[in-house]
């Protein structure tokens, strides 16, 4: 009698959820699958083994991709990165400066407009205003929001984010001392050195006395 043994590695599924595809070029579901060896008896699993690795599938294409292919972006998360950045940004610049003043207040919420929030509103402030203040850190509270948009930043929009939560501090005078620790912290937080954020804030300081 023959008695058939093999090798195989069996995929079992063991977390799904959304991701970029880059063959499919958009925002697609992916299963998150694990493999195992096993040694066959007939082609029937019978003795597991060693790992045999993990990845994900695109539940589109078929595609199979590295764990890493999660740590990028989806589009609906660049979409949502800017205005979520610019909303802590500018809680944190405006608390910063007391969050009473009315120009500033309404330069926060055009920046935020601008970023693509365009119902975004006085009250809108007041909530987020609110969370910072019950923050026993709210510089740190950026640091969320903050990497994930310098992850689609390159350094000119990193210097343009900075200088527009920089004008914020600005819209009814100069920089306070807490104000122009605030824009040190989002430069910080955004990635960029000391150096650079020195550069922008001066430089968007002289624009708004020229």
């Amino acid at each position: 009698m023959l008695i058939f043994f093999g090798l195989r590695v069996v995929y079992r599924t063991i977390g799904h959820g959304a991701f970029h595809c880059h063959r499919c070029g958009g925002d697609r579901e992916y299963r998150h699958r694990a493999g195992r060896r096993w040694i066959t008896l007939l082609f029937i699993p019978v003795i597991p083994l060693g790992k045999a690795g993990e990845h994900v599938r695109c539940s589109v294409c078929g595609t199979r991709y590295r764990m890493g292919v999660l740590a990028l972006p989806t589009t609906a998360q660049m979409l949502a990165a800017l205005p979520a950045g610019m909303r802590a940004a500018a809680a944190v610049v405006l608390q910063a400066g007391g969050g009473s003043s009315e120009p500033a207040r309404r330069k926060a919420i055009d920046s935020i407009k601008g970023a693509g929030l365009e119902d975004y509103d006085s009250a809108a402030l007041d909530a987020d205003l609110s969370t910072t203040a019950l923050s026993a850190h709210p510089a740190k509270d950026l640091a969320g929001p903050l990497n994930r948009l310098a992850l689609q930043l390159a350094v000119p929009a990193r210097e343009w984010f900075l200088a527009d939560a920089v004008r914020i501090g600005l819209a009814d005078g100069p920089l306070s001392d807490e104000e122009r620790h605030a824009a040190q912290e989002i430069a910080a937080q955004l990635g960029m050195t000391p150096a650079q954020a020195r550069g922008v804030i001066t430089m968007t300081e002289e624009g708004a006395s020229a």
